[in-house]
């Protein structure tokens, strides 16, 4: 059964445009070192979908959608010492920390601003829009999912 997720980024790191210039418009989702967010990346399936989110910037928005192209595997960054994503407690035998490789999939003109979203009644329980929301990836209900694409429909129209 296909799920949905927001995948957060700051577009200093890595943005949308990023994504579309990455070869064969996929990358992989590395650095996450969060337990949840983790856990989160180890239930997603090919062909799942997600959006793409800018945070950090004005205004917050929603760029578009991938989707996922390889399951959870081991983040090698944790493996490096050189890297920022080292872990020394991690273990070939024993990764800690995970990765997706994410697709784009289409772009949303315009950009679905956090505004927007904000006074939508139907996306009052989105965990992007809780207070103290700070998770880089995040489950998305699939009314919620719908609700978006409406949005993204009617200002297509």
């Amino acid at each position: 059964m296909m799920k949905y997720w927001l995948f957060k980024t700051e577009p200093e790191t890595f943005s949308w445009e990023d994504l579309k210039k990455s070869k064969n418009k996929t990358t992989a989702w590395e650095g996450v070192r969060n337990y949840q967010a983790r856990n989160f990346f180890k239930e997603m399936q090919i062909g799942d979908l997600l959006f793409f989110y800018h945070s950090v910037v004005k205004p917050l928005c929603i760029m578009g959608i991938a989707k996922v192209v390889k399951e959870a595997y081991p983040d090698h960054h944790q493996f490096d010492p050189s890297s920022k994503y080292f872990d020394i407690s991690a273990s070939m035998d024993n990764p800690r920390w995970f990765m997706v490789d994410v697709q784009w999939v289409q772009d949303f003109i315009p950009p679905v601003e956090r505004e927007l979203l904000m006074s939508i009644p139907q996306l009052q329980n989105m965990h992007l829009l809780q207070r103290g929301s700070r998770l880089s990836i995040q489950p998305v209900a699939e009314n919620e999912w719908n609700t978006i694409l409406s949005l993204q429909n009617k200002s297509n129209s």
